[in-house]
């Protein structure tokens, strides 16, 4: 296994990150991770600030390795948010959905590590001179909310790499040894992955989801969003089809925000609906 300085900035033994999946990505999943080698990371966008709290104190009971919390920047407690996590233990914030640059000396100073998703060089550029420790360069080949450009994987990270001087890492349709070795070709430093692991014992995802994902074929997930919200990868269904037809007739964002939540009830709820 590829030792790189991100291993060296994360305190890990491998440059394999879990995604932030809301929802999905909860203690058990990201100590298992952590405690692999990987970095596990607890999806702090839909919890609230106590059970930020909670999770964390949980991954401190199943690991003594490295651990981060993923933060979207559009919560209106981010700061909050950020505080909680590092007071119950991470030592990595990877935020994303907005600009690191408003909080990133506030995370180093308390000695942690920033890393921000982004889905441009533009992006990636400001990233840079916010002084982030390390960018996720994330393509549109990624699960859940993805880019408006809609720049693949494969063109992304090369020109991220050329672009910054900061590590880099490939996130987006990267699942197994290949993905990782194509990644490293392209002058990524690590790699992160969140659907890969939604299939895991580990997860929190209803057994439904997870077999819902094994099954997948390449021609199974669809875009949403693209016009709206902000587009967003998932597996096509009777819900994204809905969704889908409420863009086209033009439904208001609230309308959308109730369809999409009801992806909970099919992901992480007790009756998997599918």
């Amino acid at each position: 296994m590829f030792h790189t300085e991100v291993c060296d900035i994360l305190g890990i033994e491998y440059p394999i990150i879990l995604g932030g999946m809301v929802w999905i990505g909860k203690a058990d999943l990201a100590g298992a991770v952590s405690e692999a080698g990987g970095l596990g990371l607890l999806a702090g966008g839909g919890m609230t600030l106590d059970e930020i709290a909670s999770e964390c104190k949980l991954v401190k009971s199943k690991t003594s390795k490295p651990f981060g919390v993923n933060i979207p920047m559009i919560r209106p407690d981010v700061k909050e948010m950020i505080e909680t996590s590092i007071e119950n233990g991470a030592s990595v914030i990877t935020t994303s959905s907005g600009s690191p640059k408003k909080f990133t000396g506030m995370i180093q100073d308390t000695g942690c590590t920033v890393m921000h998703v982004i889905p441009s060089v533009g992006f990636a550029g400001k990233c840079a001179e916010a002084g982030v420790d390390i960018i996720i360069a994330e393509g549109i080949e990624a699960g859940g909310h993805d880019g408006f450009d809609e720049i693949t994987t494969m063109a992304l990270i090369p020109q991220v790499v050329d672009a910054v001087d900061v590590p880099v890492i490939a996130a987006g349709g990267i699942a197994d040894g290949r993905g990782f070795a194509a990644a490293f070709a392209l002058g990524a430093r690590g790699v992160q992955m969140g659907t890969r692991f939604v299939a895991t014992h580990e997860s929190a995802a209803h057994q439904r989801f997870k077999e819902a994902i094994i099954n997948i074929d390449d021609c199974g997930t669809t875009l949403t969003g693209r016009t709206t919200v902000g587009p967003t990868r998932s597996i096509k269904n009777k819900l994204t089809q809905q969704i889908q037809e409420a863009e086209k007739r033009g439904a208001s964002t609230e309308e959308l925000f109730d369809l999409i939540g009801e992806g909970r009830s099919a992901m992480a709820s007790i009756e998997g609906n599918i």
